[in-house]
This record gives C-alpha cells, structure tokens and sequence, in this order.
C-alpha cells in the first residue's frame, strides 16, 4: 500500500461513532503496513458498513455474512482486548 493509499484509508476510518473511530485507528497503526491482498480488500469491505453495523461486528454481536471479512473482523476485535 502506497502513502496515498494509507491515507486515504486513515480518512476512511475517521467514523461518526467515536468507538469505532479509535478501534480503527488502533487497527491501522497495527496492521496497516501489513495490509495488502485479501485482507486489504476485506478491510475496505468493512469500512462501507454503517457504525452499527460494524460495532455490532467488532463486539460480537454479529458475525459478517462473508466469511472472507471474518479474519479482519477477528484482527479488529483484538484491538479492543489488548494494549500495546
């Protein structure tokens, strides 16, 4: 992933709900240099999802209905649990 690309991808994680916003942030500084293929497709994916949807997703309270989003939903979800 280029510098533009990351970027773009910061921009996109900046969400209406709060908690979203920090478990994303948290997540790219993370794993964003780490991203590409699969994984980057599927965090995008994650991305178009509204705030509910996706915190529904990161706590559990919902599985995605496409299991290639279950391995950055599963990344996500540790970002909540542990401090680094």
């Amino acid at each position: 992933m280029d510098a533009l690309e990351r970027r773009r991808l910061e921009w996109s994680c900046r969400r209406g709900m709060l908690e979203n916003d920090l478990i994303l942030q948290e997540f790219l500084r993370r794993h964003g240099d780490g991203l590409a293929g699969d994984e980057l497709v599927s965090f995008k994916r994650l991305l178009e999802l509204s705030d509910g949807e996706l915190w529904d997703l990161i706590g559990g309270r919902g599985e995605a209905s496409d299991a290639s989003l279950a391995v950055v939903v599963k990344l996500l979800r540790n970002c909540t649990v542990q401090k680094q």
